[in-house]
């Protein structure tokens, strides 16, 4: 609990772009659960007489083709975004950081098998796999986010396995195993505990590259269906009409953008805090040293 104490307080320490970052991040989560209970009108109710409308008291960032209100749709949409690429992380890191440990303490054979099918999964592009997986299986929102999950597992697997690596080849672990201890207690005793903090911040870096890919299906009809709002099904529709509204794509973006981008500030600020090494995920920093101010000399005469 102290290490957890100390490493919130580093983090909150690290500088005002990190406290903005988890502002916006709290904020974000909050339209997540209380979104549609916000929203000033039905985001659904269609109103053709006042459609394509530009920001008005009554509609603070207009109405879309239809006549439907932009606030409304936007809060309306935040649930489905977000708990979309949440699910899609989890399925990545089930999918990946447990394989990842477990190939650590597998046979050689095996081990080969697994790194050549993570290596085969690096290959795929995102967008196609999704669109390929969600037409074999069915266009709906758990075919295209277990795409997803599956794209994301191989960096799970990569970052899980480098920082067990590290891990195992410590002396306390490799006097445990010249003990009689098993794989899975090792697992359970020592490398779970030391990997977990790299996996945390591989996890909130992967949130916001699901979250991406996410809008990205949304954008082109995959996942989750119009009417039903979207970030990124209320940015394509606004698309079509940026003649009559050119600031029609500009919420949606932003609300993307800006919660991409303090999930990425975060993942950066928590591997500082935690001490990671960028190119090393299971090897540590050291910490930096304190500095003793040195004792002036007085002046001679």
């Amino acid at each position: 609990m102290s290490s957890v104490r100390a490493t919130a307080t580093r983090l909150w320490s690290s500088g005002p772009a990190v406290r903005i970052a988890l502002a916006v991040l709290v904020g974000v989560a909050l339209v997540g659960v209380f979104g549609p209970a916000l929203a000033p009108y039905d985001p659904l109710a269609q109103d053709t007489a006042n459609a394509l409308q530009g920001p008005s008291l009554a509609h603070w960032l207009g109405t879309d083709y239809i006549g439907r209100d932009v606030v409304s749709r936007l809060l309306a949409g935040a649930p489905l975004s977000l708990l979309s690429a949440l699910l899609a992380m989890a399925i990545g890191l089930v999918l990946g950081a447990i394989p990842g440990i477990l190939s650590v303490f597998a046979p050689r054979a095996a081990e080969w098998g697994v790194l050549r099918t993570v290596d085969a999964l690096l290959a795929l592009p995102f967008i196609l796999f999704a669109i390929a997986f969600a037409g074999l299986l069915g266009n709906g929102v758990w075919q295209a986010m277990i795409a997803i999950g599956i794209l994301l597992a191989p960096g799970f697997f990569r970052v899980s396995r480098a920082a067990a690596l590290t891990v195992t080849s410590a002396q306390y672990v490799e006097a445990a195993t010249l003990l009689g201890a098993s794989s899975a207690w090792l697992a359970r005793r020592h490398v779970w505990r030391a990997v977990a903090p790299t996996v945390a911040v591989a996890a909130i870096s992967a949130l916001g590259g699901a979250l991406l890919v996410v809008s990205s299906l949304t954008f082109l009809g995959i996942g989750i269906q119009p009417p039903t709002p979207t970030w990124g099904g209320m940015l394509a529709s606004d698309l079509e009409y940026l003649s009559q509204r050119p600031l029609g794509p500009a919420a949606p973006a932003l609300a993307i953008i800006v919660t991409v981008g303090a999930l990425n500030l975060l993942a950066d600020a928590s591997r500082d805090a935690l001490g990671i090494d960028a190119r090393r995920p299971g090897r540590r920093l050291p910490a930096p040293a304190r500095t003793r101010k040195e004792p002036v000399d007085a002046p001679t005469a």
